[in-house]
């Protein structure tokens, strides 16, 4: 008799697995969920202890044991969609951008699509002119902040604070500028909305970039944003197609087919490459998902999709949340005492830095970094417009609420567009497709390359950590060889090599 309420115990204990969920200010949160628990309860669990409500946004993303990320399903069990060994780790993320996040009806939910969009910042996922990056910056320095106070904040304070991938001393100075002349008296809350409301007007707000090549073997990054879907090539938007012109999305292996419908009955399909079946199979889900999400008008519209023009052939999926204006419907009818808010504050970022308590630091001195920078990068024409020169401020940035400017992205017929001072290319670790792997000096070359600063302005720090010529060298005949079979130059080569993710963490 015991033995058998001891074996039921056990087999009990076998059904329950510890959850690690990271969370947008990089705090987390720990459970203990039943084998058979679905993706929606582990997410009802996340949003009541968050006090969320407008939780329609959101999602839970986790890395599979091929390093592919996903979006965790809530009709399907946790266990068998991670299929990784327990203890599991996920992430809390926003995964259908608002199209107006200043509508929000709580500010708890602005907070965190602020906390989500000052990680695409950091990431480079946000790509915008050094105008407009200077000014969300000095955003988000007087939200965590508050005013400029020449006793606390010395010469240099804005040096401390790590927003991009890349930093120049020129914008660090345009940045302090502005928080010490123009943002003087703004709340956190109001500082937040602010730089919502700017992030919401650039190219790259709610991208979610997805790697892959054209039919020509260019680089380009796929994304689905609130208006459409985009293609991003050096620093330029090259596809807008609004949702209302997208008649169908499809994958075979690693290819993803977009079927368009444009005016005067004009059709086109746009055809793109994927690193993987998986990382196109992901991609194409996620379309799926944000058409739905932004193009109906009630979730009852919503049907089962095929990735074939055979039904009973290839994938099939169905989103299975609410639309768009059914969760604004719903938000308008929220009655509630607004939530306290838990603002971070001023505790470091493990993976968005924003907020560090040392100076800025580079491991590889201005004159070697420069060389290294020079020998990959050298003619690529559309780096050779710097990040790094001097932001123009705009004309007036106020001490209130900015007006609200509907974005003309989806009224606008121009189909392409300057994003960025320099060519688009995200953080590593922030890419969907699966870890390349490759040596850790190739890695530590990347991310001196794409995510170290290149200022030639910098003063000359110690070479301790400064690859030789040599090191150089070699390392660049490992870029060759890892591009062979590309036909372009070399440098490009290298280039689409560096772009391909070197980091797993997951929690970008």
């Amino acid at each position: 008799m015991l033995s058998r309420l001891m074996s039921g115990s056990s087999r009990s204990l076998e059904r329950e697995y510890s959850c690690t969920v990271r969370l947008l200010d990089d705090s987390e949160y720990t459970c203990t969920i039943q084998r058979d628990a679905k993706g929606q309860y582990l997410f009802d669990l996340l949003c009541h202890h968050l006090n969320l409500l407008e939780k329609d946004y959101f999602g839970i993303r986790f890395v599979d044991p091929d390093k592919q990320r996903h979006w965790l399903e809530f009709t399907k069990s946790v266990v068998k969609q991670l299929r990784s060994q327990p203890p599991f780790t996920m992430c809390f993320r926003v995964k259908f951008y608002p199209a107006d996040p200043a509508a929000l009806k709580e500010e708890i939910t602005r907070y965190l699509v602020f906390l989500q969009i000052k990680r695409d910042l950091y990431h480079g996922r946000l790509l915008c002119k050094t105008s407009d990056a200077a000014l969300l910056a000095a955003y988000i320095l007087q939200a965590e902040i508050g005013d400029y106070d020449p006793g606390k904040h010395p010469e240099g304070y804005s040096s401390k604070f790590q927003f991009f991938p890349k930093h120049s001393e020129k914008l660090e100075r345009k940045i302090a500028e502005i928080h010490k002349t123009e943002l003087s008296g703004q709340t956190p809350a109001t500082s937040e909305l602010n730089f919502l409301r700017k992030a919401q007007t650039l190219e790259t707000y709610g991208v979610d970039p997805h790697p892959c090549k054209d039919v020509s073997g260019n680089a380009a990054f796929l994304a689905f944003t609130p208006f459409g879907f985009v293609v991003l090539q050096g620093n330029k938007r090259v596809h807008f197609i609004k949702w209302n012109e997208v008649t169908k999305l499809k994958f075979e292996g690693k290819t993803f087919y977009l079927y368009v419908s444009q005016k005067e009955e004009k059709k086109i399909i746009l055809t793109y490459f994927a690193p993987t079946p998986e990382a196109c199979k992901h991609l194409w889900k996620c379309g799926i998902e944000n058409q739905a999400f932004y193009k109906l008008e009630k979730s009852s519209q919503v049907r089962t999709v095929s990735s074939s023009n055979l039904f009973f052939k290839g994938s099939r999926f169905r989103y299975s949340g609410r639309v768009a204006k059914e969760v604004m419907e719903s938000s308008a009818k929220i009655k509630r005492e607004p939530p306290e808010i838990h603002r971070a504050g001023m505790v470091p970022s493990r993976s968005c830095p924003s907020i560090t308590h040392g100076p800025r630091l580079s491991s590889v001195p201005r004159t070697r970094r420069r060389a290294v920078h020079i020998s990959i990068m050298e003619g690529l024409e559309s780096l050779r417009d710097s990040a790094h020169s001097t932001p123009v401020r705009s004309s007036s940035h106020g001490d209130t609420f900015l007006p609200h400017v509907r974005s003309s992205r989806a009224d606008s017929n121009e189909r392409v567009a300057v994003i960025a001072d320099e060519a688009y290319s995200p953080a590593d670790s922030v890419l969907p497709t699966p870890v390349a792997e490759h040596s850790l000096e190739l890695m530590l070359l990347s991310r001196q390359i794409n995510g170290a600063t290149c200022s030639i302005e910098e003063e000359k720090e110690s070479e301790a950590s400064t690859p030789t010529a040599t090191e150089v060298e070699a390392l660049g005949g490992e870029l060759r060889a890892l591009c062979q079979g590309h036909g372009r130059p070399e440098e490009e080569q290298a280039m689409v090599c560096l772009q391909n993710p070197l980091s797993g963490e997951p929690a970008h």
